[in-house]
C-alpha cells in the first residue's frame, strides 16, 4: 500500500470523529474541519511514524487534534477576537462606544495575566464556557481549571483595588 492509499484510509476512518471532536472543544464547525485537515497534514508528514509506532494511529490523531486546538485558543489573534473585537452580548444591547471602551480596559488587564490563566478567563467569561468545556478545551483538569480562574481573580482583584501593586 502507498503512502498516499494509506493516509486516505485514515483519512476515510477518522475524519468523521475528529471533526465531531474538534467541533465539540471549539463550537465551530468550520474552524474544526480546518483544524482536522492541520492534523492530516502532520500524518502526512509522519507518515512513516505512524506506520512503526506500537500505539493506536486513532489515539495519535486525537491527540494532535486536541493540540491543533489547544495551540489555536492560546493564539493572540484567537484571544483578541473574543476580547472585544467580534465577542457580541446580544442581550446587554451595547453600543460600539461601550465595546470599545470594554476592550480598553479589559485588555491591559489580561495581560497582566499568565497566559495560562488568561485562557481559562477567555474560554470562561468571554466564551460562556463551563469549568468542563474549558478543560476539554484547555486540556487540563477541571480542579486545575477551577485554581486558574480563582488565582487569575485574585490577581485583577488586587489590580483593579491597588493598580501600583502590579
Amino acid at each position: 500500500m502507498s503512502r498516499s492509499d494509506l493516509l486516505g484510509t485514515i483519512m476515510r476512518e477518522h475524519r468523521d470523529g475528529l471533526v465531531s471532536y474538534a467541533e465539540k472543544l471549539l463550537g465551530d464547525h468550520g474552524l474544526a474541519e480546518d483544524i482536522v485537515q492541520e492534523t492530516f497534514i502532520r500524518a502526512w508528514r509522519n507518515i512513516d511514524r505512524l506506520l512503526g509506532m506500537e500505539g493506536s494511529v486513532r489515539g495519535w490523531l486525537f491527540t494532535v487534534t486536541r493540540h491543533l486546538v489547544i495551540d489555536w485558543v492560546r493564539k493572540p489573534h484567537a484571544r483578541r477576537e473574543v476580547i472585544g473585537v467580534t465577542y457580541n452580548d446580544p442581550v446587554s444591547g451595547t453600543d460600539s462606544t461601550e465595546r470599545v471602551h470594554d476592550a480598553l480596559v479589559t485588555r491591559p488587564l489580561l495581560r497582566r495575566l499568565s497566559p495560562e490563566h488568561r485562557a481559562v478567563l477567555v474560554q470562561i467569561y468571554l466564551c460562556d464556557r463551563s469549568i468542563q468545556e474549558t478543560a476539554g478545551i484547555l486540556g487540563v483538569p477541571a480542579g486545575t481549571v477551577k485554581s486558574r480562574q480563582h488565582n487569575a481573580l485574585r490577581k485583577l482583584r488586587s489590580v483593579v483595588v491597588r493598580p501600583e501593586a502590579a
